[in-house]
């Protein structure tokens, strides 16, 4: 099933000599429950595509269809609620409330939806993420890794249909950047999400089910892997 679809999307900066096309005409689709890595260099397009995937960057031409809903038909009340409620998102760096405790940054999401929060859902994100005993720790009492897992917990809080992590390891260190893909693929696993995750990381490329390689603003490759046994 063709769950998300994109359809010649675009993306361009600036004009004339200094015109760019972050992306060029790149079409694509993910079928739910695809764990996807979108690898290449740094200015090659991957990230400006994730954000246009995720609601954030809306594209200069072009099409976004998540789940048959096109995404830039939408008003931007329409698109704020979008993002909310279908789109987890995850940055390099955390961007956590710093005055705001670990279950309110997490529970953030559902307050600013005007909803009331899933008390049975915060309790098992808190355990799945190992935070269960930090619960009221404020972010500069956790370590980094700590920070990250908070702001997966936020993604996963309004139990979107789509996980989009953009070098979510990037300002990790090793041990820390295994642990955060290891809980990414967890909840993947566990919620059945479409996982879409940008990184320079060739050894957490190659855990995905579907590598696409972008250069250029275009996609270079794009290699579904064997099945894993």
């Amino acid at each position: 099933m063709n769950f998300l679809q994109v359809n010649d999307l675009c993306k361009i900066y600036g004009a004339g000599e200094n015109r760019v096309a972050a992306l060029d005409h790149v079409s694509l689709t993910i079928e739910k429950g695809e764990f996807v890595s979108i690898i290449g260099s740094s200015g090659s397009g991957k990230s400006t595509l994730l954000h246009a995937l995720a609601g954030v960057d809306r594209p200069t031409s072009g099409q976004v269809l998540l789940d048959g809903q096109d995404v830039y038909a939408q008003n931007p009340e329409q698109l704020a609620i979008f993002r909310r409620r279908q789109v987890g998102l995850i940055y390099q760096f955390h961007n956590l409330i710093p005055t705001l405790d670990v279950v309110e940054n997490i529970t953030l999401p559902v307050l600013l939806d005007h909803r009331r929060v899933n008390r049975q859902r915060l309790e098992e994100l808190l355990d799945l993420l190992g935070l269960a005993e930090r619960r009221t720790h404020l972010p500069n009492q956790l370590s980094g890794g700590q920070q990250q897992r908070v702001a997966i917990g936020r993604a996963l809080m309004n139990a979107p249909a789509v996980m989009l992590a953009d070098e979510p390891t990037g300002a990790l260190d090793s041990r820390n950047g295994q642990e955060i893909i290891r809980l990414l693929k967890q909840s993947h696993e566990k919620y059945r999400q479409t996982l879409i995750i940008v990184t320079h990381d060739e050894s957490i490329a190659l855990q995905a089910d579907r590598i696409i390689t972008i250069a250029d603003g275009k996609i270079a490759r794009d290699v579904r892997r064997a099945a894993r046994v």
